[in-house]
This record gives C-alpha cells, structure tokens and sequence, in this order.
C-alpha cells in the first residue's frame, strides 16, 4: 500500500479508452491511467504495442482506495466491461494487445481475482471458457498524453469508436438484466 493508503490494481481490457470512463468516477478511486503493460519491450509508444511484437497489452492502472472502493468491487466492473470469452481481443479491436487479463500487484489481490474468475466461471453467464488471464504485474507504461483520459479530450471520437466497437451491446447483452 502507498503512504496516502492507496493501492493500485491493473486491468487489460481491450482498449484501453473504453476501460477509463467505467472505474474513473467512483467515489474512492484517486486515478485511472492508460498504458501498457505485460510486454518485453521498455518504454512502448502506441505504434509500438498496435503493430504487435512488443508483447504489451493496452491496459489501465487504476489507483484507489481499498477502504472506500475494495478491490472485489473494482473486479465486478471490470468484468462488466469485456468478453471473458475472447482470447482473441475485444469487441472490433482484434490482436494480441487487446486481450483480456488481470495484473495483480499484492497476493490478496492474486486470490481475489482468482476467486472472482472461479465465480464467474461458475455463474453460467457465458457459454464458453472464461480465457482472461491471471497474471502478476510488471512494468506499468503510461500511454502518450493524448489517449488519457480520451473520453474527455475527444468525446464524439470516443462516443463512436465505442458505437461501432459492439462493446455496448455485448455488456447490454450479458450484464444488464
């Protein structure tokens, strides 16, 4: 934990502009930041890590406060947010970039998010394997200034990027009830 009583948690869940807005404005969440992380290759630009072989997932490093907003309520939004089904990518964003996993960063967080996936996979919600992936943080690299915080900077883009993604409707679809 930080000094300020903050941890931090690490989610791949497509693109990395989508998992912003969903975690952003919950009371006890201090920051969510885009970047890349689960690669080989230091200091990945965007380019890097879209043409592929950097090994980097697109992903958000959220922090937050364990006491306000616990760590199990960080994993039921942000299963909410993807297809735990698609090792392929997410919704119209395809490759390897765009995968799907969970970085933790403490053991508790490891064996919640092992639990969380257990439950979902045992929930009958989905039809298939659950294939997102479990996996113990490393290098965290912010992405370039202009992807932070993009569902505020370029609002209509963001809007119809995420219209024509599918997203939307696949959360609609499996969540909404």
């Amino acid at each position: 934990m930080a000094e300020n009583n903050t941890e931090k948690a690490v989610f791949a869940g497509g693109c990395f502009w989508c998992m912003v807005k969903p975690f952003k404005e919950w009371d006890g969440i201090e920051d969510v930041v885009s970047g890349y992380t689960g690669g080989s290759l230091e200091n990945p630009t965007y380019e890097d890590v879209k043409r592929g072989g950097s090994g980097h997932y697109e992903a958000v490093e959220i922090e937050f406060d364990p006491a306000v907003f616990p760590y199990e309520k960080l994993l039921d939004v942000y299963w909410q947010q993807i297809d735990p089904t698609d090792d392929g990518g997410q919704f119209h964003d395809r490759g390897v970039s765009y995968r799907t996993a969970i970085f933790w960063t403490t053991d508790g967080q490891r064996e919640k998010a092992l639990r969380s996936k257990e439950i979902l996979a045992q929930s009958g919600r989905f039809d298939k394997p659950i294939v997102t992936e479990i996996l113990p943080a490393s290098v965290f690299y912010p992405a370039e200034d202009y992807h932070q915080d993009y569902y505020l900077k370029e609002p209509g883009h963001y809007e119809q990027d995420r219209a024509k993604s599918g997203r939307d409707e696949f959360i609609d679809g499996h969540w909404k009830a």
